[in-house]
């Protein structure tokens, strides 16, 4: 098996093994896993076209967070372009031809819903450009680690179109309608510290930090958490974005009474009170 080493440009030097998995390396997505067996790791890989996203691209990342949802084995997954660039958007010659009808009846875009269907956390590693759909496919994660050099934006509105993989709808959620409408209309674009102070990024890392490892790493903390646990707290995180208030609590306490006919809850609480660690079953 085939282990890749990143080193961290730091003082600590802090090194993060890689194992590859099932991809080529010609693959529009290379898939590889962490050292611990825990964390999919999934890198697009189209450099030359600045990662822009295409069918091709999609068809292999669907197929590798479908395998990383199936596999007892993973309990996170990290999408990454690696430290350069995320990606600098849609594949505008996969586009540009298309008529109406086509794009209508095809539902060519309908390869973006797979992300969102994925139960298990989704970690973002944004370096560079996530700009039009590599931003709409940032939003899709649930955990978002930006680089310093990262530059988020909605530019679609240069090529005489909107936002068409939920960007007009989740960036308004998550930074609120005035900016949104800043970054859709007026095409502005925003750094990392802006977007971390908007809310659309969780952290962001520092000079000389490798983002693609500082995701992995986030990624093994919610992998050493119940997994029962874990996606019971994402489903009711998104509730909030899709439900009105009063739904939302009732999905709250829905789930959280549910939590204690787990095993995983009784072990919880029973390591807290004996002060060890606790051993989860995810049943």
């Amino acid at each position: 098996m085939l282990v890749r080493t990143f080193v961290r440009p730091t003082q600590t030097s802090l090194r993060l093994t890689i194992r590859a998995m099932s991809t080529s390396a010609d693959s529009p997505v290379l898939a590889s896993r962490s050292a611990s067996n825990k964390v999919a790791i999934l890198t697009l890989n189209r450099p030359k076209a600045l990662n822009a996203l295409n069918t091709p691209l999609f068809e292999v990342l669907n197929a590798e967070l479908a395998k990383a949802e199936k596999d007892d084995q993973i309990r996170a997954i990290v999408i990454t372009g690696g430290d350069k660039v995320f990606a600098a958007g849609a594949d505008i010659k996969e586009m540009k031809d298309k008529e109406f009808a086509e794009a209508y009846t095809s539902n060519f875009l309908g390869s973006w819903n797979q992300v969102a269907s994925i139960r298990k956390p989704i970690i973002g590693a944004i370096a560079g450009y996530a700009l039009g759909g590599g931003c709409e496919l940032a939003m899709l994660c649930d955990i978002l680690i930006a680089s310093p050099t990262a530059v988020f934006g909605q530019p679609e509105i240069t090529l005489g179109i909107i936002p068409g993989m939920g960007g007009s709808q989740r960036l308004t959620h998550l930074i609120g309608k005035a900016r949104a409408m800043d970054m859709v209309l007026a095409n502005r674009k925003i750094d990392a510290e802006t977007a971390e102070r908007w809310g659309l990024v969780s952290r962001v890392t520092k000079d000389g930090e490798s983002v693609t490892e500082e995701a992995v790493k986030v990624a093994e903390v919610l992998a050493g958490f119940g997994k029962v646990a874990v996606q019971a707290g994402k489903e009711a995180v998104n509730g909030a974005l899709d439900l009105p208030l009063e739904q939302g609590l009732r999905l709250e306490r829905r789930l959280f009474h549910q939590l204690f006919a787990t095993q995983d809850q009784k072990e919880g609480m029973a390591a807290f009170a004996e002060k060890r660690k606790p051993t989860w079953s995810d049943k």
